[in-house]
């Protein structure tokens, strides 16, 4: 969700963040056990450097959900009507990563 978007969830008024909350509740239910946690908002990320100097992250990653899925597959299937892809904003996306066994 890029920073205007963000802003703009932040102004919300009362009623419509009701009714946001609401898509995001039926999504959550929708996914039942499969929604480890439904997340947090993220913000004002910043990259450590090798040499150990930090600055502001390029990527706007301003939220997270877990979830436990088959595989990838699942887990984009279990995405599809999430609140971020269902009209609310077109300039939203989520990307979509697989947590690996570590070997050993």
């Amino acid at each position: 969700m890029p920073n205007d978007v963000l802003a703009k969830t932040q102004n919300t008024p009362p009623e419509e963040a009701k009714k946001g909350m609401e898509r995001w509740q039926q999504w959550a239910e929708k996914c039942e056990d499969h929604l480890v946690d439904l997340g947090n908002p993220l913000a004002n990320g910043e990259k450590i450097n090798v040499d150990g100097s930090t600055e502001k992250s390029e990527r706007e990653v301003v939220g997270y959900s877990i979830l436990q899925a088959k595989d990838i597959n699942h887990a984009k299937e279990l995405l599809k009507d999430h609140p971020h892809l269902s009209g609310w904003d077109d300039s939203c996306e989520i990307e979509v990563h697989e947590a690996m066994d570590l070997p050993g």
